[in-house]
């Protein structure tokens, strides 16, 4: 069957019995609807904490030759988190990939349904017609200010034209480096405090945020400590971030 994926780069695939997942969130999304055909995933994919599959390194150094010997029916790949050049190596070999772009939140819910429907050719499973759900509403006003930092020494923030950004902004909450030219700019502590963010929100990835760490640098600051995957993971986990970060931000 001759299809596209989200960048239009066409393919053809059959009947998909046996999937490899580059990317966390596309595997959380598979093992949450047929995880009998994964067969494969990253060290990073770490949702559903239950998953027992054949592990093919990670999403920037995939071994590319254990995912050909898993003989998938299409590996899933995404643009910003795998690298194009492993994208074109399987492709070249004969293994079928499909890319996404997950730029927004509108962006993730049409991937993802775009995948089931086209890709797998599945039933949209229930939780994602439930994310839809919660996420299709227009935009809310802005409620509160906030910096999200995802790395120190050096310090790096979430910037402008990412999921993250538009995510919280679709709780009332306003990016303060969503006008920023970089997507994940580094930046002195310093201009961190001078945005004079109302929250500061501190995932646990990519860097490991914890009560001992992190909070201390942002002494005149309301800190929040949030679970990465709901800030950044766009598949089941939005169905949780809906309900538990609006809870943890105000």
């Amino acid at each position: 069957m001759g299809i596209k994926d989200d960048l239009g780069t066409p393919m053809e695939v059959g009947s998909i019995e046996r999937v490899v997942s580059l990317v966390p969130s596309l595997t959380e999304s598979v093992a949450a609807t047929r995880p009998d055909v994964l067969v494969g995933a990253t060290e990073w994919c770490t949702h559903p904490a239950s998953l027992d599959v054949p592990r093919v390194r990670g999403t920037k150094n995939p071994d590319l030759a254990a995912i050909r010997d898993l003989r998938p029916d299409v590996v899933l790949a995404n643009k910003e988190e795998n690298r194009e050049i492993d994208v074109r190596r399987l492709r070249d070999s004969g293994v079928a990939v499909w890319v996404t772009v997950t730029e927004s939140v509108p962006e993730a819910l049409e991937s993802l349904t775009r995948m089931f429907a086209e890709c797998l050719r599945w039933d949209i499973p229930d939780w994602l017609t439930e994310a839809h759900e919660l996420w299709g509403g227009p935009m809310p006003p802005a409620r509160a200010r906030t910096v999200i930092p995802i790395w120190r020494d050096p310090w790096m923030v979430v910037g402008s034209s990412t999921f993250t950004g538009d995510l919280v902004r679709r709780l009332g909450v306003v990016n303060a480096f969503d006008d920023h030219t970089g997507r994940y700019p580094h930046m002195e502590l310093t201009e961190i405090h001078a945005a004079d963010p109302d929250v500061v929100l501190l995932p646990d990835e990519p860097y490991t945020f914890t009560a001992d760490d992190g909070p201390e640098a942002f002494p005149d600051h309301r800190t929040v400590l949030v679970e990465g995957r709901l800030l950044t993971w766009y598949g089941p986990s939005l169905v949780e971030a809906a309900r538990a970060l609006p809870q943890a931000l105000f």
